[in-house]
């Protein structure tokens, strides 16, 4: 028998006891002593940050005195706070680390923006070690050089030569990824001094130099490229898409279709670096305030961020007990102004039936007129979505806390569950017509997803037939055989996608295994809860923190079911569309497939390559190529 399913079994204590036990177990992580040793203090703050969130934003660390004395950025929240500490660090680090006793993170829509917040934070705040990690340096720009054929490169020092300048940059980092990305697209020269050769350099044979010394690019097109540089460095990523939108049509009809490739990937990465139309303008003049809420149940968040000539001067957050949204909006509103704080001359909101009214409060409160409204920009949004963005992640804090485990309690109550169901396991099954059948199975600790515990199962009993009862039953199968086997920890609560046939399929293979787990289904449509041997569903109100948390577990098997099986059917398109070229069956459209790994890199194969992989002559490569192409759209 299973070592947790005897102890459960063996266990003399009440199931109120186990409750209580349970609750206090997951609360007591999250009390801070009042006087901390430094292992705990790393300890906390260790804690602290497996609870960040795994996308982009900045980070603020503070110290005992909530003096902000590092500012950072990151593409993902989660793995650069984790890694100051874990492995070995340099001394300079290590002090900094030494030093931490708070941290904060504001997320941002993309790492651009993280990268602008990041500058912002730094200029208002001057933490003593963005200066001390880059050994007391002035902060280093771009320097486009005033040459006929210019160069782009980093520098610390600025001279009035007639050369441009960006910045200054708060890390060496974020100029880094700007130069990379300057670098593959727009690929200037990069020898100090110019001089006429018959054949061009290294750089220009592998795309990293457009070799002017050599005459292979006019002065006319090297000065398209350094105002596309410009363009890029100014923040107009919208007009420079255009423009190597246009350049890549060109190419494409006459036929210079490695140009056209690379411009593609090039306007790709563009978009991935700097998003579409969600860059933060942070150089507006003026005053003005952006409130975001997000409410759950009888919760309400709410985030202000205070732009102040271009700068982001302050950032407050607040939790409150609503009832309606909107009149608490205008409530938090008066009080938010009431309490020393003066109003500016615009307050942006997420939404309102009626600003009029706090418009004219907070006017008498100035005493001078301010507008609370919707945003009207595109900038202004912006702004508005990554506070609203904030509010949500501030709300998911608070549910880290202490807010989920108090929905769990009253799912337990609800369902009439053995135990407050701390660890949720979900399953749901993903197929199409009987083909690349694949079960997902995702885990969730105390409302939260536990991602490093994720799983897929490629189901093998029903290749070929449409029976997801049959899909199920394998995956329970093999799931908990598994943890039997290895003595692991059994979840309280299973969850499948679907109604009451597929509660029942995964129940016959937990009472085969002898598992006293419980189990539940939570079907789409009205979003019941179905139990085994119930003939008829429960509902929760809509409004039920402990319906989001089955609905966040069902929704999150879902997407990951799906993200699998699409992939597999991608591959398998691919594969049969390798076998329309004559002489491609089977095994060589995999031998292709496995090399390159999608159609878009088949499209972009050099011939000789690709006829090296296949073992097929150039001829038959050019075709495959050509194939590819047609379907990835350039022709």
């Amino acid at each position: 028998m299973n070592a947790r399913y005897a102890k459960k079994c063996d266990d003399k204590k009440s199931p109120q006891a186990r409750d209580r036990d349970a609750i206090r177990e997951a609360i007591q992580p999250l009390k801070g002593p009042i006087v901390e040793t430094d292992s705990e203090r790393r300890a906390r703050l260790k804690a602290l940050v497996k609870q960040a969130p795994e996308c982009p934003g900045v980070y603020l660390m503070r110290d005992e005195n909530h003096e902000v004395i590092y500012v950072g950025k990151a593409k993902v929240l989660k793995n650069r706070l984790s890694s100051y500490f874990a492995g070995k660090k340099d001394a300079k680090t290590r002090h900094l680390v030494s030093h931490i006793h708070e941290i904060e993170w504001v997320l941002a829509a993309h790492e651009y923006e993280a990268l602008l917040l990041e500058n912002n934070f730094i200029k208002e705040y001057s933490p003593r070690y963005n200066v001390s990690l880059k050994d007391g340096k002035t902060y280093p720009s771009i320097r486009i050089t005033n040459e006929e054929f210019p160069r782009v490169f980093r520098t610390r020092r600025i001279i009035n030569d007639g050369s441009e300048y960006f910045g200054p940059y708060p890390s060496a980092e974020t100029i880094d990824t700007y130069l990379d990305l300057i670098k593959r697209m727009f690929p200037l020269r990069r020898c100090a001094n110019i001089k006429k050769h018959t054949s061009p350099c290294m750089y220009y044979h592998i795309g990293r130099c457009l070799a002017p010394c050599a005459d292979k690019i006019s002065l006319e097109e090297y000065t398209k490229q350094v105002d596309k540089v410009r363009k890029l460095l100014l923040g107009e990523t919208e007009s420079l898409v255009r423009d190597l939108e246009h350049d890549m049509n060109r190419a494409a009809e006459r036929l210079r279709f490695e140009e056209a490739a690379r411009l593609r990937e090039a306007i790709k990465a563009l978009r991935s670096f700097a998003g579409r139309s969600n860059v933060v303008d942070f150089n507006s003049p003026g005053a003005r305030d952006y409130i975001a809420w997000e409410a759950d149940g009888d919760m309400a968040s709410y985030v202000i961020f205070q732009m102040r000539d271009g700068k982001l001067k302050n950032r407050d957050s607040f939790m409150e007990h609503c009832v309606d949204e909107l009149d608490a909006l205008d409530s938090f509103l008066a009080r938010y102004y009431d309490i020393g704080r003066q109003p500016p001359p615009q307050v942006f909101v997420r939404r309102a039936d009626n600003t009029a009214t706090i418009a004219r409060y907070l006017s008498d409160r100035a005493g001078t007129p301010v507008e609370v409204k919707i945003p009207d920009s595109e900038r202004h949004w912006a702004v508005m979505n990554m506070a609203v963005q904030n509010a949500k992640e501030e709300l998911a804090k608070r549910r880290r806390a202490h807010g989920d485990i108090v929905a769990l309690v009253e799912l337990k109550e609800r369902l009439g569950l053995g135990s407050v169901p701390m660890r949720i396991e979900g399953f749901d099954i993903a197929q199409l017509g009987g083909k690349h059948t694949v079960a997902s199975l995702v885990s969730f600790i105390g409302g939260v997803a536990e991602k490093k515990n994720y799983r897929y199962f490629r189901i093998r009993s029903v290749e070929g037939k449409v029976d997801d009862f049959a899909a199920m039953r394998e995956a329970v199968a093999r799931r908990y055989t598994r943890l039997i086997n290895e003595e692991a920890e059994l979840p309280d609560l299973i969850l499948v996608d679907g109604g009451l046939g597929q509660v029942s399929a995964a129940k016959e293979i937990l009472d085969d295994l002898g598992l006293d787990i419980d189990i539940i289904g939570l079907a789409k449509r009205n979003e019941e809860i179905w139990l085994p041997d119930k003939n008829d569903p429960v509902v929760l109100p809509k409004d039920s923190p402990s319906l989001r948390i089955l609905v966040a577990v069902r929704d999150e098997t879902h997407r990951f079911a799906t993200g699998l099986s699409r992939k597999l059917r991608s591959s398998d398109a691919t594969l049969h569309m390798l076998q329309e070229v004559p002489g491609i069956g089977d095994r060589r459209a995999k031998k292709i497939f496995n090399a390159l790994g999608s159609l878009e890199a088949v499209a972009e194969a050099e011939p000789g390559y690709l006829s090296s992989i296949a073992r097929v002559n150039e001829d038959t490569a050019r075709k495959i190529i050509e194939l590819a192409r047609r379907n990835v759209g350039i022709e």
